[in-house]
């Protein structure tokens, strides 16, 4: 998500904004308004150094808060990271079909909520899923005329600025035996971004906000641009997506800066989290034994990562990147890549020339034309919709469109505007069975129909 800022506006009110797009020329979308991006500000980008093998890997050590990274110890040399091996889960339809459009309809027509901004189904055969509030609640859907709150920690969430509250939720991948449960919030005193882990007790219905573990806190210069997913990925790693770090043309160029976790998707081992919250370093994270560079981070180059997710079948991380002042973006991420922000904007230099040598470019974008503020959603693997079946869906918070492609690997062979709503889209969801949902930020929920 992004926000909205303009030449002449005072910064501040303009950063609270969520999760509008930064700026565009005269709004089609409801009044928003544009952004003068600062220059005066950037900085060179730091230089890299080669990393022809990796020699370190971490040793747990307690993780301070804002960004201090733990000890490194050396090991042997091993070789360059591995890709993510396709995960076989289900072959799917005999032949693939040709998308085509679809259409939207509530899922739960009893039930709203207060700005839902993510809805998560952990595999613990349940088969419940879980609705993140952006002020601070969990709440869970028992039915689809029944819930009650999950987790409530409005008490330490700061939603002030409308890309800020309670962002993201992932439940361990050992869930259902040991009831751990990840949370990403922004917080005051200073501002910073948390992710912590809480717990429910064998037999309980909630989670207990006093069992609170900090894992790692992340401070934050400007009120947007926090990013806010977190996912368990097929390794079973925690994947964290953070922003540049806010304000209109990333001016402390965190998104070059490898040294700073900001503007950029980490990559941490949870399994072993002690009462300190100290987490591991998985060794083949690619900036392990790297100088000045953060050994949590999978990838960096980023704006503002609002969604990103793992095709359940092939193991691929799918990210949608919120653009500046032109271009949206969709990524495949992979280990150890620069995506360009902020001397890229989409697949366009920003904001004038630039070299691109190093850089990873998008694998879709689209223009002013399409919304303002994009936002990642699924490659879709369920059953219900055989036209769907491969394809990555995406939509637009502003316009409310929603998109499909599917990727062979090296390009883009179809693509189709999926459907055309009125949905301020907040975010998508995946069910156990591979069936996706579409989130309102005004507090309803959908899902596709034939």
């Amino acid at each position: 998500m992004a926000s909205i800022c303009a030449g002449c506006i005072d910064a501040e009110s303009v950063l609270e904004s969520f999760p509008t797009p930064d700026s565009r020329e005269a709004s089609p979308f409801g009044g928003l308004l544009p952004t003068v991006t600062p220059l005066s500000e950037f900085t060179p980008p730091p230089t890299i150094t080669p990393m022809p093998k990796y020699e370190f890997a971490p040793t747990i050590t307690p993780m301070a808060k804002y960004e201090i990274g733990p000890t490194i110890t050396p090991i042997p040399t091993f070789a360059l990271p591995p890709t993510i091996t396709p995960i076989p889960k289900w072959q799917g339809f005999g032949q693939e079909e040709p998308l085509r459009e679809l259409g939207v309809l509530e899922a739960f027509p009893g039930l709203s909520f207060d700005r839902p901004v993510a809805l998560v189904f952990p595999d613990d055969g349940a088969n419940r899923g879980f609705v993140v509030e952006q002020p601070g609640r969990i709440v869970a859907l028992n039915s689809e005329n029944d819930s009650n709150t999950f987790l409530d920690i409005r008490d330490r969430v700061r939603d002030r600025g409308e890309e800020e509250g309670l962002l993201g939720l992932a439940f361990d991948p050992d869930y259902e035996s040991n009831g751990f449960l990840y949370v990403y919030y922004t917080a005051d005193g200073p501002r910073r971004s948390v992710i912590s882990r809480f717990s429910v007790d064998p037999g309980d219905r909630t989670a207990d906000p006093g069992t609170e573990t900090l894992v790692l806190e992340v401070e934050q210069p400007y009120a947007n641009h926090n990013g806010g997913q977190i996912v368990f990925g097929p390794d079973d790693f925690l994947y964290v997506g953070l922003g540049d770090g806010g304000s209109a043309g990333d001016p402390k160029r965190n998104g070059q800066n490898p040294a700073t976790l900001l503007g950029a998707i980490l990559r941490l081992d949870v399994s072993s989290l002690d009462s300190t919250g100290s987490y591991s370093i998985p060794p083949d994270n690619p900036f392990v034994g790297v100088q000045d560079a953060r050994p949590e981070i999978w990838a960096y180059g980023l704006r503002n990562p609002w969604r990103f997710t793992f095709d359940s079948e092939t193991g691929d991380l799918w990210a949608a990147d919120v653009g500046q002042n032109k271009l949206e973006e969709v990524d495949l991420i992979r280990p150890g890549l620069n995506y360009g922000w902020n001397i890229m904007e989409g697949d366009e230099c920003y904001p004038r020339s630039c070299d691109t040598r190093g850089l990873e470019l998008p694998i879709a974008v689209y223009g002013r034309d399409g919304g303002c503020s994009i936002t990642g959603g699924y490659v879709y693997r369920g059953s219900r919709i055989p036209s769907l079946y491969g394809a990555y869906v995406y939509g637009d918070f502003c316009s409310g469109k929603i998109w499909a492609f599917r990727y062979d690997g090296s390009r883009v062979t179809e693509s189709i505007l999926l459907a055309d709503t009125k949905i301020r889209i907040s975010s998508f969801a995946e069910d156990t069975d591979g069936e996706l949902y579409i989130l309102d930020l005004d507090g309803e929920i959908y899902r596709f129909v034939e």
